[in-house]
């Protein structure tokens, strides 16, 4: 080696084999190295950044040698280059290293026994000899040739991105949409990245579009700014949004001038890709080309179901009632029998109320009537946990609105549509308050105009995750017949969890039990609602993982991974779920095999959610599940769902996010046995009423509330809920 380390001077070279990556950064790049070079005796340590990296590789690098503190000597490279190896102990290490799926360690020797240094060439070039090769048949070797050429482009795609400075995780998804035009096309219009890939944003496309010579205030990046910022704020929930404070805003984001933005919005709208319209207000609002045709099309479609005969007119309307109380051997409330009356003549109706009110009696005493004269019941709602509890509690089965539908890969969209319609007399939709505009409209324009729809669902919840209002501005329309149902049952109100939930939404503080602590109370009757104090958030975070592990299970006897929930606010900060997450797969699941992806060690056993719909996988954002196991060779990670088990690459792991703690807003339409809910004022700035309402009813058997009174107290009288931007209701008074 080199005699005394130095930080000046001309760069020194350094080459050798990759011995070991001893940590690789996807995101950034970094890597720590770990490089055998000829003629010396032990490998040097080398630090410097490189898109991708396996043992095996030949590198060579320009850099200096320095000194550090706590790891010793190393190779600080300011540049790398990676070729193949040309040893046969590198290329089997190379070839070993898990870079190409379905060949392991076990066939790489086997491949360099047999072929020698040529084993690259004969996969690409001459792969059928690969069947040469004991343990290889036909499936195989096109597995090894597919995966071969896959990451030579997608390591292509990943030093073209380098190159431009910006990450390269989602190479991957880059390659699975584009193929190999994919570095073609973005050097065409670099802003299809933000459109096109999940996890791409603006930003990261605007910086390759900077770096290929895209000027500030070009007109192809002040309307691919316009459209971003528009999707951003339909993030918000807005369906549109005023074309005047639109392009304020995308002028800021930009940091352009007012009138570059003004043109690209004209140019949007002439190309059709915004749509622009004045609401009954006089505002001139801009919407997003999907975004607009969905609010027209979903109110022409209720309005088309609104009118003709009801699929199951029924003359005798207080017999049907008394017959069902006899037959289900209860009083049905006066509200819900009005209910069943509206419900039995009209074609489309609402059914909203909060928790302990009958709206499930009042669904199954529906649902005797229509099946008791013969009509076909579809149920179905926005989640697979949602759609399960209501097969559970009606004894019909229920899908999720997505398997309702009936997506089709090949075609990219549902099989079930205005053209096809489902099948069914009578349409019951539950969990209507997180069904997006989009949805709404996908669900309502496949239901046949001879049918009758039911939508049911808290409006007082948290509204969809996704743009619009539907159920409140279905609610607010008057076109359609509503019964809200107020009367809270008797043995309802036995339970804390839904009495405060009333009390909350009432803007009233819970009560709690005069013990503190939710997992030691010595009461002889134990409450199903606690409050523990924990004012600081360190504080907080030690509480909820001893609540969770030890505390909860001891005291309730429930399962820490199968039947407690961590509700949170936030992603971010110390009591957010990204923290909340990392301690409690430190203190649940802190063994086992992982991988390491997209800045998450993923673990068998880890508890994880689905964070985007994945229709070819039939996996649906808020899906939960647990992750069975890991294949290395293969590149795949097994997850089982409550329906069914999902395969998928490693590079596809950002679908994912461990599940031990949860925002509220991904908790909706799911219930839980056990939810403990963090209420700081940490995190103030999303505290509302309709956050703590919806958080409370997702507990079916134990709520416990953990942080402060004040952050409780702040949420309850905090109800200036920013107003949506949505003109359904006003299309639907239109269209009836």
């Amino acid at each position: 080696m080199p005699a005394s380390p130095h930080s000046g001077g001309p760069l020194e070279h350094l080459s050798g084999t990759v011995e070991r990556v001893t940590f690789h950064s996807a995101e950034t790049g970094f890597a720590v190295l770990r490089i055998k070079v000829k003629g010396w005796r032990e490998p040097a340590a080398l630090v410097g950044t490189t898109p991708q990296v396996n043992a095996g590789e030949w590198l060579d690098a320009d850099g200096r040698w320095v000194t550090d503190t706590e790891h010793g000597r190393q190779f600080k490279a300011e540049n790398i280059r990676l070729t193949h190896p040309d040893s046969l102990e590198g290329i089997e290490k190379y070839l070993g290293s898990g870079l190409i799926k379905n060949i392991g360690p076990v066939y790489a020797k086997k491949l360099v026994t047999k072929f020698g240094k040529e084993v690259f060439d004969i996969i690409e070039n001459s792969s059928a000899r690969l069947q040469e090769v004991e343990g290889i048949g036909p499936q195989r070797r096109h597995a090894i040739k597919e995966a071969w050429q896959e990451q030579r482009v997608i390591r292509e795609i990943m030093a073209f991105l380098f190159s431009h400075g910006v990450t390269t995780s989602r190479a991957f998804r880059i390659y699975k949409t584009y193929g190999q035009q994919s570095i073609e096309r973005i050097r065409r219009n670099p802003y299809i990245l933000a459109r096109d890939i999940w996890g791409i944003g603006f930003k990261t496309a605007d910086e390759i579009a900077a770096k290929m010579g895209v000027a500030r205030d070009s007109p192809l990046r002040a309307r691919a700014g316009v459209e971003y910022t528009l999707q951003e704020l339909t993030g918000d929930g807005h369906c549109a949004f005023p074309r005047e404070a639109l392009a304020t805003e995308a002028a800021r984001i930009l940091d352009v001038d007012l009138p570059i933005v003004e043109t690209a919005i004209g140019d949007e709208v002439k190309a059709g890709a915004l749509v622009q319209e004045r609401d009954g207000e006089g505002r001139e609002l801009i919407y997003l080309a999907t975004l607009h045709y969905a609010e027209c099309a979903l109110a022409a479609s209720l309005a088309r179901l609104l009118h003709g005969p009801h699929p199951c007119p029924i003359e005798q309307v207080e017999k049907a009632i008394a017959w069902v109380e006899g037959q289900a051997r209860l009083q049905l409330a006066p509200a819900q029998r009005e209910a069943i009356r509206v419900a039995l003549r009209s074609k489309v109706m609402v059914i909203t109320g909060g928790p302990g009110v009958g709206k499930t009696t009042l669904v199954h005493s529906i649902l005797r009537i229509y099946r008791v004269k013969q009509m076909r019941v579809m149920l179905c709602a926005p989640t697979g946990r949602a759609a399960k509890r209501m097969s559970e509690v009606t004894g019909v089965t229920a899908k999720t609105i997505h398997r309702l539908l009936e997506y089709d890969p090949a075609r990219g969209g549902f099989k079930r549509d205005q053209q096809r319609p489902l099948e069914g007399d009578v349409f019951v939709v539950d969990e209507a308050s997180m069904v997006d505009l989009q949805l709404a409209y996908q669900l309502i324009r496949a239901i046949p105009t001879r049918a009758a729809v039911i939508i049911v669902g808290d409006v007082d919840q948290l509204p969809s995750v996704g743009p619009g209002a539907v159920l409140a501005d279905l609610i607010a329309s008057g076109a359609i017949p509503v019964v809200r149902l107020t009367e809270v049952f008797r043995q309802a109100a036995e339970s804390a969890i839904i009495t405060n939930a009333h009390r909350v939404n009432q803007g009233l503080m819970p009560e709690f039990p005069e013990k503190k602590d939710a997992g030691e109370t010595a009461a002889a009757k134990l409450s199903d609602f606690y409050f523990v104090e924990a004012d600081e958030p360190e504080q907080a975070a030690a509480r909820l993982v001893k609540l969770i592990r030890e505390s909860i299970p001891r005291r309730f006897g429930f399962k820490p991974l199968d039947d407690i929930q961590l509700l949170t606010p936030m992603q971010r900060g110390g009591l957010g779920a990204r923290a909340l997450n990392a301690a409690l797969q430190a203190a649940l699941n802190p063994h086992g095999e992982a991988i390491e992806r997209f800045g998450w060690s993923f673990r068998v056993g880890d508890k994880v959610m689905q964070i985007v719909n994945d229709y070819d996988k039939d996996v649906f954002n808020g899906d939960i599940g647990r992750i069975k196991s890991l294949d290395r060779e293969r590149h795949e990670v097994r997850v089982v769902f409550d329906e069914h088990e999902v395969v998928y690459d490693f590079e596809e792991l950002d679908e994912l996010l461990p599940a031990y703690a949860t925002t509220i807003h991904k908790s909706q339409g799911s219930e839980y046995p056990c939810v403990v809910v963090v209420m700081h004022t940490a995190h103030f700035v999303l505290l509302q009423r309709n956050l703590l309402y919806t958080a409370i009813t997702r507990g079916r058997k134990l709520v416990v509330l953990v942080g402060s009174k004040k952050a409780i107290g702040l949420a309850i009288h905090r109800t200036d809920v920013k107003q949506r931007i949505t003109t359904l209701a006003a299309r639907l008074r239109a269209a009836v």
